[in-house]
């Protein structure tokens, strides 16, 4: 039953607890630097943030995989070819199950790296993704946990070969293993106890994961500040998904803007994507404000973005679309959710 966790297999609906959109408040330009732009996230979040990292390379220069495999890790071998979406569909969600949670079972078998980086450069070729030679610039976080009977060891160690096989310095790698955690993000006293798995999917490992990953990807921090609440601001998310079809997003998302980025131009941008049934939806401002992130963004100049999906249908759990069920596109910076966070960055970075 673990592998209905990430991506939603199980057909179980919930009820939905996100805030009434008559006060969300328009997303703001800041003047924003997206040259220092940075993503992260768990589980389905991860993989969704190796995505936006390999799509929108020319933008991105780091990301934080915290239990997440190799880019492109549930696309099937040839089914480009294939013109039944649904009957591909299929096949992406099987491999997703066998081949992207699991690390070696009999029926399973993680994808060879060496071939996913083929078919990614394949799409680069062909402009669907950014130059992968943009990718062997950035820095990249690893994490997984032995513990962790949701995405094991095997599938987080092939995306760490998947980012050297594009190129990527292992001196800008940080792999981090432990043993202890559960399928979840790492704080310092926010969550369940350290080892156990559930909603919100944090961890009290007495350890900073947030400020783990923004030190490796953007360099030393200045010390944290002290979060405001009126720094939270939720904004309408219909606005980017526009035009883009089924995108699965949300009604809002969540930015976390430190009062020195709307009095100066500059900040640097970092998209927190949350894994399954960690939405708002599902567990409200447990994961945006336990995680950690806010108190360094406050104290560092940083702009924190927290997209949501939605639960539906094809997704009952909430998860970020890293199998395709918001159609083929869904690898490539034309796919419906990733343009949509695209399009968030750019009203960042309007003055």
């Amino acid at each position: 039953m673990r592998r209905f966790t990430l991506h939603g297999v199980a057909a179980l609906a919930f009820f939905c607890l996100a805030a009434p959109p008559a006060s969300a408040e328009p997303l703001p330009g800041l003047g924003a630097d997206l040259s220092r732009t940075t993503v992260s996230g768990l589980s389905s979040g991860a993989y969704m943030a190796g995505q936006f990292q390999i799509a929108y390379s020319q933008t991105v220069i780091g990301a934080a995989l915290v239990a997440g495999g190799p880019y492109a890790c549930a696309h099937t071998p040839g089914s480009d070819l294939n013109p039944f979406w649904p009957v591909v569909l299929g096949w992406n969600l099987t491999r997703a199950q066998n081949n992207c949670m699991e690390d070696g079972w009999i029926f399973s078998g993680v994808p060879s790296p060496s071939k996913l980086v083929r078919y990614a450069k394949r799409l680069a070729k062909r402009g669907k993704i950014g130059p992968l030679s943009a990718v062997a610039a950035d820095k990249v976080y690893l994490f997984s946990s032995s513990a962790d009977d949701t995405v094991e060891r095997g599938v987080v160690e092939a995306a760490e070969e998947f980012y050297v096989e594009v190129g990527v310095p292992q001196s800008r790698i940080r792999f981090e293993r432990r043993d202890d955690a559960a399928h979840a993000f790492l704080t310092e006293s926010e969550g369940l106890a350290c080892g156990e798995t559930g909603p919100p999917f944090l961890n009290d490992c007495d350890t900073d994961q947030a400020k783990a990953i923004l030190e490796w990807l953007l360099g030393p921090l200045q010390p944290p500040g002290s979060p405001a609440a009126a720094s939270f601001a939720r904004f309408d998310q219909a606005p980017y998904a526009a035009s883009l079809g089924a995108a699965g997003l949300a009604e809002e998302g969540v930015a976390y803007v430190p009062q020195s980025c709307r009095a100066q131009a500059g900040c640097a941008v970092h998209v927190v994507f949350h894994g399954c049934k960690q939405g708002r939806e599902a567990v409200g401002d447990a994961f945006v404000k336990g995680s950690g992130f806010a108190r360094w963004a406050e104290g560092n100049r940083i702009v924190l973005l927290f997209p949501q999906v939605s639960a539906s249908t094809l997704n009952p759990n909430g998860c970020w679309d890293w199998w395709g069920y918001t159609g083929r596109k869904f690898l490539t910076r034309e796919a419906p959710q990733m343009l949509a966070v695209k399009r968030m960055l750019d009203r960042l970075a309007r003055p």
